[in-house]
């Protein structure tokens, strides 16, 4: 029997890449207690799918690790510190038989098109995904994720799958790759044409479509024909101004180099054109959405001029910050509604800083988890994270009284 509500922890790929010796997955019982213990009863996670049952790679024997040369190692989702060998099918059963043993649930989902093959250290899984004709990603995703669930029903273990999702932030990454104008409309024809074939093939199992932001004025292209509507409310305010001023997501402006070094770098960061994995592993960053500027920038930031340069800031983005989160989770709860589908926020509320970096952790960025949860509530949503950072690889799962207090928000206790 699925949960009232879903209280989720975001997984992501982290439960596999970083499962080595003394990383954040090793243990995966300790991590389900802890989870349990914060309020949460879900987690989300990409299941690998396309790996598993599309790539033709040897699954029992992959190979994870570090980017390479300190690339990535002070970046959130991307610190992996051990190599390490998984047999990945049995990892995914090892994972569903902790979830039952601690009456947890999981969200399947996958990071394929995003970056997960990006952890591996052979090019074999990325090229397989890559070489998936664009029009066929999503039913390639959809029968992938459908053997995935036959899997599950063999070995008894399909009843803590919650729901699942077609893809993460389906209008980010390679599922949207070849279509021209408004990524969530013109996705539409795909993604439909995945749902339904993941419903014929089990049709009893809600199946999903998940979004990077709420998006407002897009809201035409959102399949009617999902189970679960999942959206992604990045607020950003004062975090945009500081892509904008530094150009990190924006290749075609210069990089502002020496201003970087004055207000967001350390004293011995080397210079953006210096900073990349070593030779045998430049396909890597190819095989991610985060931008070299973006890694080099959260890699050698000093922490506290980055919160600094944000929390200065802050104030002439306060209000419109609360306001577009108030406005995305209405208007999401109001797309939900029309249609009657289940909504669940399965990322949000500030964006995406260095690992290091407090801003999200902090008084702030504590506030939007309040106020998200507060509002997810009021809206009827049936499911939520208390904040994307709220994970056993990311600093804010220390902080449990938080972590209780939201999802007892989210609960309308």
């Amino acid at each position: 029997m699925k949960p009232a509500r879903l209280t989720i922890t975001l997984w992501d790929f982290s439960w596999y890449t970083r499962s080595g010796s003394g990383e954040p997955f090793e243990d995966l019982d300790l991590r389900f207690a802890e989870a349990v213990h914060r309020g949460y009863n879900t987690v989300r996670i990409c299941a690998m799918p396309l790996l598993l049952f599309r790539s033709g790679v040897d699954t029992s024997a992959v190979r994870f690790g570090p980017l390479g040369g300190g690339y990535g190692e002070r970046v959130r989702w991307y610190d992996v510190r051990a190599e390490t060998t998984v047999d990945v099918r049995e990892r995914l059963l090892e994972l569903f038989r902790a979830a039952r043993r601690h009456d947890c649930f999981v969200i399947l989902s996958s990071w394929e098109y995003q970056q997960s093959p990006s952890f591996a250290l052979d090019p074999a899984w990325h090229e397989a995904v890559r070489s998936i004709d664009p029009e066929e990603r999503a039913t390639a995703l959809a029968d992938a994720l459908a053997d995935l669930v036959d899997l599950l029903v063999e070995h008894g273990l399909d009843d803590r799958v919650v729901f699942t999702e077609l893809h993460n932030e389906v209008q980010v990454g390679g599922l949207a790759e070849g279509l021209a104008g408004d990524p969530v409309v013109a996705l539409r024809p795909r993604l439909e044409r995945g749902l339904a074939r993941f419903r014929r093939r089990h049709p009893d199992r809600m199946v999903a479509v998940d979004y990077a932001t709420v998006p407002v004025g897009s809201m035409r292209g959102v399949p009617r024909t999902a189970d679960v509507v999942v959206f992604h409310p990045y607020v950003h305010g004062v975090l945009d101004e500081l892509l904008d001023v530094f150009a990190l997501r924006d290749p075609g402006r210069p990089f502002p180099q020496e201003r970087a070094r004055r207000e967001l770098l350390r004293p011995d960061a080397p210079d953006l054109a210096d900073w990349s994995p070593p030779p045998d592993r430049r396909w890597r960053p190819a095989a991610t959405v985060v931008g070299a500027r973006e890694v080099y920038v959260h890699d050698w930031c000093d922490p506290d001029k980055w919160d600094a340069w944000l929390y200065d800031r802050y104030a002439t983005h306060r209000i419109a910050m609360r306001q577009r989160l108030t406005t995305w989770i209405a208007a999401a709860a109001d797309w939900a509604a029309e249609t009657g589908v289940p909504l669940v926020f399965g990322e949000g509320w500030v964006g995406y800083t260095p690992l290091h970096a407090g801003f999200e952790e902090g008084s702030v960025g504590a506030s939007f988890c309040r106020l998200a949860a507060t509002e997810a509530a009021r809206v009827g949503a049936w499911g939520s994270v208390v904040c994307s950072n709220a994970a056993p690889h990311h600093p804010m799962w220390a902080d449990i009284a938080l972590q209780r207090e939201c999802n007892d928000l989210l609960w309308g206790r």
